[in-house]
């Protein structure tokens, strides 16, 4: 039986593309959506995977929907 799961490492670079569009450090953003440089970085890596609140915060802090980064990562694992 087939299960479905999403890459992290897709979901991380999504995030940091978005990021770096916005020209934001990982210093800045994390700052601005009140999360640990260290979680940001491991996310961005793919180490990790986003909660909704996180990604929330994410996409709060860059200025942008959060369903333009879950479009961009389903245009990606499409």
């Amino acid at each position: 039986m087939y299960i479905p799961t999403l890459d992290s490492v897709i979901v991380g670079k999504t995030i940091a593309e978005f990021r770096k569009r916005k020209g934001v450090s990982q210093e800045v953003l994390s700052g601005l959506a009140d999360i640990g440089r260290t979680h940001l970085s491991a996310i961005e890596r793919g180490e990790r995977k986003p909660t909704l609140e996180t990604l929330y915060r994410i996409s709060t802090a860059l200025d942008i929907k959060m369903s333009d980064i879950v479009a961009e990562i389903e245009k990606k694992i499409g």
